[in-house]
């Protein structure tokens, strides 16, 4: 979603970078050059003037008028007014009373019911309360059922809806059902229409006024641009909205609405979410938004996903054996299973400083994911002992691999020489990166799979 508005700011930015003071004339052809690709990005057009304000403001400071290395000051304070405009820092979920309710509202088609069990598997792993999913949209037939698959695939506690009631009726059941089975936190997966209209709302008041939720949140899909910040005003007016989650962040959205919609109705963005899976929401930090948008990374984000799937102590096992040049295929393998788990190579990239281009430039080759699933089926129609030791992979012993693959013979000879030559290449980088405090080059960052793929990869692209 934010690859084009990230792609418009920093090629504005790059005509300042290049030049060797910050003059109120390369400014102000900046700041022309900042406007166009936010407009063009959907960021509503009172938020760019703003934010244009803001940034011109700082920039014409006594303390970076003038001064050396324009490029990094001015991104500097647009980093900064980026920050701001998306909310400063990160809003935590109001979840202090014993018992808790979430009201979550939308119009139909943002994704409510699925951010709903989103929201319930997030509350349970890292808050540690007991949550309860309560289906209240009776209009849409299979929104019920919907809501109770989710809710059983990931052990979740689901009010069991009756259609025929209305919303008001299956709340007061919901919340009786609550206190017997000690739920702690109750989530509401509201109605929606396809647009804002009275009879909506009027259901939504008599909800929040049986509820009295802690926590009234708008359920947006990003990919709606300019059009989602009125949507919010709309809520926000009727309800007194208390956060916002943006949906459908994967898409090809603009990236206009996470600029704009918090500015506009000053209700923090707390969540964004990112594909189907239940898995798939993240706690919206603005700084690391606003890095990822500059090309600066967001490497804590990286680490906090890379926690979640990758075991440590396998992790770590796996970097003393790179050390010691011991590393076979068998932990290369494992280096797969954890990258698929963290969305595959072009999603782990986007969180690197820097490497937005490369990630542009990927795309016009053969997809890393694929050139991924071609090595891993090779890998897999080895035996356990070809795994750890690939020196015994002699002439029948790789016609019969290539055969169960469906690959031939000189992409097993290719894959095991790419190998041998990047273990090594591995090893060294390994012990450079130990030097700098953490087994990948990073500061206590766990050793998450990604440069013994890379190496391999970037040796020579597969072919059919």
């Amino acid at each position: 979603m934010f690859e084009q508005l990230s792609e418009k700011m920093l090629t504005s930015l790059k005509k300042i970078r290049g030049q060797s003071r910050l003059t109120e004339a390369n400014l102000e052809e900046t700041l022309t050059e900042l406007r166009r690709g936010l407009l063009e990005a959907d960021v509503n057009f009172k938020v760019v003037k703003n934010f244009l304000e803001r940034v011109k403001l700082k920039a014409l400071g006594k303390d970076v008028l003038g001064q050396l290395n324009p490029g990094q000051q001015f991104t500097k304070i647009v980093h900064d007014e980026l920050v701001k405009t998306l909310g400063d820092q990160a809003v935590d979920l109001n979840l202090r009373e014993k018992r808790s309710s979430i009201l979550l509202v939308g119009l139909q088609g943002v994704g409510k019911t699925t951010t709903s069990a989103k929201l319930a598997l997030y509350i349970r792993k890292k808050i540690g309360k007991k949550p309860g999913l309560v289906p209240l949209d009776v209009y849409r037939p299979a929104a019920i059922a919907q809501l109770q698959i989710l809710a059983k695939g990931q052990d979740l506690p689901c009010f069991p809806s009756d259609p025929n009631d209305m919303p008001a009726q299956i709340l007061e059941k919901a919340q009786a059902w609550a206190e017997s089975h000690m739920i702690e936190v109750l989530i509401l997966d509201t109605a929606g229409r396809l647009q804002l209209d009275e009879a909506l709302m009027e259901e939504l008041s008599i909800l929040k006024k049986l509820a009295n939720p802690q926590e009234i949140l708008l359920v947006s899909d990003a990919m709606l641009g300019q059009a989602s910040v009125e949507v919010a005003q709309g809520f926000h007016q009727k309800l007194g909205l208390t956060g916002l989650i943006l949906t459908k962040i994967d898409g090809d959205a603009r990236g206009g609405a996470a600029l704009s919609i918090k500015e506009v109705t000053q209700v923090p963005i707390k969540f964004l979410g990112e594909g189907e899976k239940v898995t798939a929401l993240e706690v919206f930090h603005p700084d690391r938004l606003a890095g990822r948008i500059l090309d600066q990374g967001d490497v804590l984000t990286l680490v906090e996903k890379a926690q979640e799937v990758v075991d440590q102590k396998q992790a770590e096992a796996s970097a003393q054996r790179m050390l010691k040049n011991e590393f076979t295929l068998e932990d290369f393998l494992e280096q797969i299973q954890g990258l698929k788990k963290l969305g595959g190579l072009e999603s782990m990239l986007k969180y690197l400083p820097g490497m937005g281009e490369i990630s542009k430039q990927m795309k016009t080759m053969a997809p890393p994911d694929e050139e991924i699933k071609k090595i891993e089926s090779v890998i897999h129609s080895m035996t356990t002992q070809e795994r750890r030791d690939p020196r015994i992979l002699n002439a029948s012993r790789r016609e019969r691999i290539a055969k169960g693959c469906g690959r031939r013979v000189q992409d097993i000879n290719k894959l095991v020489k790419q190998f041998e030559e990047s273990k090594k290449m591995m090893s060294m980088m390994m012990k450079s990166g130990m030097k700098s405090g953490g087994p990948d080059g990073f500061p206590g960052m766990p050793s998450m799979g990604g440069s013994g793929i890379k190496s391999v990869l970037a040796r020579g692209k597969w072919r059919s």
